[in-house]
């Protein structure tokens, strides 16, 4: 028999071929349609950031205008962005994301840094940045005239962080239950907020707005950082990439999916910091370490715990969604050998990708440890944006050199460009105006994986070791391999 697997549920099928063919293996099925993928995407990129880094946008930009300019320039690069991993993902079908379209356009060793720098940094730094962003918000309301304790906020946040790993681990329909609650939890959160923005707005509180260019910071390290910011509360929009195989006509759904979802999501955090921004002056804004609950304060008066339990809610669920597709990188990085074997297997009673889970786990609770938001998002959106420029010039190659390869969608050849452009200021912006030493460890992180994929994949040493390792782990953990589903 073959398992056959699926967000929602799995089954077996009989399968043909010899004697060695005959062990059960895992395969994803087509079950993701229009709405689901909407679904992921939005509710992925509406997490902790929308009510985390308001105020650090506007203090790096200096200007109530300018903040709605770089949110505004965020929301069309991530556009813009998508549009070429919707080319990306209608020509080359398989999930995994950037790595996949890296592997397929600029070989192995890049996609191996890649996967070497996602699983052991980009993936665990965006998971312990969100479980922070929730653990600040649960922790808020009893701290009312002060900081709330680092200790107290980071052992919230990897409490949080180990019970979505359990859930993850123990059942696929129970984390996509969690997935729609908080997901219509945290559209209904930035909705109470619009609409309060809307009201002060009509009662005539429009001074903040007044002049609202002045005192803007234009070096390029304020603009590089500010968008660091703005860019991580759009996170999450490439997530559909990673869930390919899953998508129902992948060649539709995809570009589509993309469009409605990043479309939405732009439009709601625009009116959103209006909102803000109408009713806290620009120094409450800065100086606040949890915006919507002095939102809420100043807007609900009494009820405005309301608005550090939605917050609270919408990181849970963001945090939620990004445990989801996070284990498909290890679990593709694994298939095609550049991960340890026991990555690419599910639970064979469960039949949840609990090794990924669990690895990433750990790892997310390592980065957690000595990290404070702000900088986990810098070193996050840093390198992500480094690997999305190699990914996008894969697609200028391909329209190059591949012309006649099959693709439902086409985007002109100045758009990638373009993304290729932004990408590199993002990268280079805040170390040649400010070098810091931190910016140079992250790249020699990067580059280190080169090194180790010359002994450890390449030439394939200790395999001996990692074969006892993987049983070991397999009978353990009680999981079993999975096959593609092109």
């Amino acid at each position: 028999h073959r398992v056959t697997a699926n967000r929602a549920h799995w089954h077996l099928e009989p399968r043909s071929g010899s004697m060695e063919d005959t062990e059960p293996k895992l395969k994803l099925k087509r079950e993701v349609g229009l709405m689901g993928a909407v679904s992921l995407i939005a509710g992925t990129m509406i997490g902790s950031g929308i009510f985390m880094t308001p105020q650090t946008v506007l203090g790096s930009i200096g200007s109530t205008g300018a903040s709605l300019v770089v949110w505004a320039s965020c929301g069309l690069l991530v556009i813009l962005a998508s549009f070429c991993y919707a080319e990306l993902g209608t020509m080359i079908t398989e999930s995994g994301g950037e790595y996949i379209y890296i592997l397929r356009t600029s070989g192995s060793v890049v996609a191996f840094m890649l996967v070497f720098s996602s699983v052991l940094f980009v993936r665990p730094a965006g998971i312990a940045g969100m479980g922070l962003g929730f653990a600040q918000y649960v922790v808020a309301p009893f701290y009312s005239d002060c900081p709330p304790p680092v200790v107290v906020v980071k052992c919230v946040a990897a409490a949080a962080i180990v019970t979505l790993a359990i859930v993850n681990c123990i059942n696929v329909r129970l984390a996509m239950s969690v997935q729609v609650f908080f997901t219509v939890a945290k559209v209904l959160a930035l909705t109470v907020i619009i609409i309060g923005g809307i009201v002060t707005l009509i009662q005539g509180h429009t001074e903040n707005f007044d002049d609202s260019f002045r005192n803007t910071n234009v070096g390029i390290n304020p603009i590089g950082i500010a968008f660091y910011q703005g860019l991580w509360s759009y996170d999450g929009w490439n997530n559909l990439n990673y869930v390919t195989e899953e998508l129902k006509r992948p060649e539709v759904n995809l570009p589509r999916a993309l469009i409605i979802a990043i479309s939405l999501v732009t439009g709601l955090y625009l009116l959103v910091n209006v909102s803000y921004l109408t009713v806290m002056t620009p120094r409450e804004l800065m100086s606040s370490s949890a915006v919507a609950v002095t939102w809420g304060n100043k807007v609900l008066g009494s009820w405005g715990w309301i608005m550090s339990l939605a917050a609270a809610l919408s990181a849970f669920g963001s945090l939620n969604g990004t445990f989801f597709s996070g284990g498909r990188v290890c679990f593709v990085a694994a298939r095609e050998g550049h991960m340890p074997g026991i990555l690419a297997m599910a639970h064979v009673h469960r039949l949840t990708p609990s090794p990924a889970l669990i690895f990433s786990t750990i790892i997310s609770l390592v980065v957690l440890i000595p990290g404070d938001f702000q900088s986990i998002v810098n070193y996050f959106s840093f390198t992500a944006w480094f690997f999305y420029a190699i990914t996008v010039s894969g697609l200028l190659y391909l329209k190059i050199k591949k012309p006649e390869l099959p693709r439902s969608y086409r985007v002109p050849f100045v758009l990638p460009v373009l993304v290729i452009l932004a990408a590199i200021f993002l990268v280079l912006a805040p170390i040649i105006d400010k070098p810091q030493i931190e910016f140079l460890y992250v790249t020699l992180f990067i580059l280190s994986g080169a090194l180790l994929y010359i002994p450890f994949i390449h030439y394939k040493l200790c395999p001996g070791l990692l074969t006892k390792l993987t049983l070991f782990l397999q009978l353990m953990l009680e999981v079993a391999p999975a096959e593609k589903n092109l």
